[in-house]
């Protein structure tokens, strides 16, 4: 296991968080960002190379997204599944889909009231989530 950055990354740890911030005011998410830093710039590990996540750097720098990527992208799973429930209505399958996926989102939704990065008056609803994302 590797618990030090390499010698080879051709980039100082400012640098890759001037990167991150960068990449996070144009709109790209914390996922994304780490694999551009690793495709294009060749840093193999954010956390590695600054000592924090990509995450910790944008709240850091005060450019943290409103929502956790992992709860937009299902959200945004929801909206378009919808739009397709909308044009087929006898999709039965897709139906219970759209019900994983509301489950998994106010699963989220409880998890990050809990900790404290939602607030406790947000609310989960797909018309919201269609005004938020679109």
């Amino acid at each position: 296991m590797v618990t030090e950055n390499p010698a080879w990354v051709p980039l100082n740890a400012t640098e890759i968080e001037d990167l991150v911030e960068k990449f996070t005011k144009e709109g790209v998410s914390s996922a994304m960002i780490g694999m551009i830093l690793r495709d294009q710039y060749a840093v193999p590990n954010v956390k590695l190379a600054t000592g924090k996540t990509v995450t910790e750097i944008q709240a850091a720098r005060g450019v943290k997204a409103d929502l956790p990527a992992d709860l937009s992208q299902l959200m945004v799973r929801a909206i378009n599944l919808n739009t397709h429930l909308k044009a087929n209505p006898k999709d039965i399958s897709n139906k219970r889909g759209l019900a994983n996926i509301e489950a998994k989102i106010r699963r989220l939704e409880r998890y990050y009231k809990d900790n404290g990065v939602l607030p406790t008056t947000w609310k989960y609803s797909l018309a919201n989530a269609e005004l938020m994302l679109k």
